[in-house]
C-alpha cells in the first residue's frame, strides 16, 4: 500500500480474512513475514493476523531518522487502507514499544495491547539500560548514539544471519517450524540492504520514543522472560511501572524467545479480555 506521505508499506494478512482483526509488529531484524509459525493458531481463534514491513525492511520504503512513535501512524496507515477502525495491537521484541505507541498515540483505535519481551525507552528514568544486556546488543546500543552511517557499519560486520541468541533461547529456536519461519523473516527483512535494520535499533535504542506511557488509558499487557538476556526482565518490571493500565508476567523459567509460547494467551487475552495471571505490580513474577 503507499501512504499520503508516498511511500510504500508491505504488508501481509493470515488467518481467516473476515475474521477478528489483529495487527502483529515485527521484532528486529525481522519483517511482515515473522509471526507465530502455526498459522491454525489464527485460524481457529478467528483471527486475521495483520503485518507489515517497518520502514527500510523488506517492502517498505526507507524513512531515515524515524522515531518509534512514528510507526504509530504507519499503523493508522496500514488500517484505514484496510477500513479497519478499532482492534487489538501486539507487539515481539523491538515490536512492543511500537505497539505501546499506538497505545498512547491513537487510544481510540485500539481495544487492547499487548508486549513481549520489549525494551524500555533508552532514556528511562532510573533504569541501569544496559546491564545484565548480550554484549552484542550492548556494543549496538554504544553504537547507536553514533550516526546512521555507524550503525550499518556495525550491523555489516555480521549480517549473515539472525544474532546469535544466548543458550538458554536454543531449546525454542531450534524447533524446525520457528527457525524456518525466523530465516525467511530474517533474509526478506535485509534483502534491501542493512538500512532498515538501523534506523530500527537508532529508533529503539539511541533517541527518545517520543510518547507518554503515562497517557496509555487502554488495558496493556506485559509480558517477559526472566531468563531474557536480550532484553533484561528489569525493562518490563520498568515499562509495568510507568504504565497506568499494565498488567506484567514474567515467566520464571522463559528467556527472550519465550514469547512464542506466550502468544497463544496473550491472542486469548487480546480478544476475550481474561486477566492474566499476574499482578499490576513491577515485581511480579508469575507463570504465564
Amino acid at each position: 500500500m503507499i501512504t499520503e506521505a508516498g511511500r510504500t508499506l508491505a504488508v501481509e494478512q493470515w488467518g481467516v480474512p473476515d475474521g477478528t482483526p489483529v495487527f502483529y509488529l515485527h521484532g528486529s531484524p525481522m519483517g511482515r513475514l515473522a509471526r507465530h509459525p502455526d498459522d491454525a493458531l489464527f485460524t481457529g481463534l478467528g483471527i486475521r493476523l495483520i503485518t507489515f514491513d517497518r520502514p527500510g525492511f523488506g517492502g517498505s520504503t526507507p524513512l531515515p531518522g524515524r522515531r518509534v512513535v512514528d510507526g504509530a501512524d504507519d499503523v493508522a496507515a496500514v488500517a484505514d487502507a484496510l477500513g479497519l477502525d478499532r482492534f487489538a495491537v501486539y507487539g515481539v521484541s523491538g515490536g512492543g514499544p511500537h505497539a505501546l505507541a499506538f497505545a498512547a498515540r491513537h487510544p481510540d483505535r485500539v481495544s487492547r495491547v499487548a508486549s513481549l519481551a520489549a525494551l524500555a525507552p533508552r532514556d528511562a528514568d532510573g533504569l541501569d539500560w544496559t546491564a545484565g544486556m548480550m554484549e552484542g546488543n550492548q556494543r549496538s546500543a554504544a553504537v547507536a548514539l553514533q550516526d546512521r552511517d555507524a550503525m550499518i557499519a556495525h550491523l555489516g560486520t555480521d549480517s549473515s544471519g539472525p544474532p546469535q541468541l544466548p543458550p538458554a533461547e536454543a531449546a525454542v529456536l531450534t524447533r524446525p517450524e520457528i527457525s524456518a519461519m525466523l530465516a525467511a523473516a530474517y533474509a526478506e527483512a535485509v534483502r534491501p540492504g542493512l538500512g532498515g535494520w538501523a534506523d530500527d535499533v537508532i529508533a529503539l535504542f539511541g533517541r527518545p520514543w517520543g510518547l507518554d506511557l503515562a497517557s496509555i488509558t487502554v488495558p496493556v499487557r506485559l509480558w517477559h522472560g526472566a531468563l531474557d538476556g536480550v532484553v533484561p526482565v528489569a525493562h518490563a518490571r520498568w515499562l509495568a511501572a510507568h504504565i497506568p493500565t499494565a498488567t506484567l508476567t514474567v515467566q520464571p523459567d522463559a528467556g527472550h524467545a519465550g514469547h512464542f509460547d506466550a502468544t497463544p494467551a496473550t491472542l486469548e487475552w487480546l480478544l476475550n479480555g481474561d486477566e492474566p495471571r499476574g499482578d499490576r505490580s513491577p515485581a511480579a513474577a508469575v507463570t504465564s
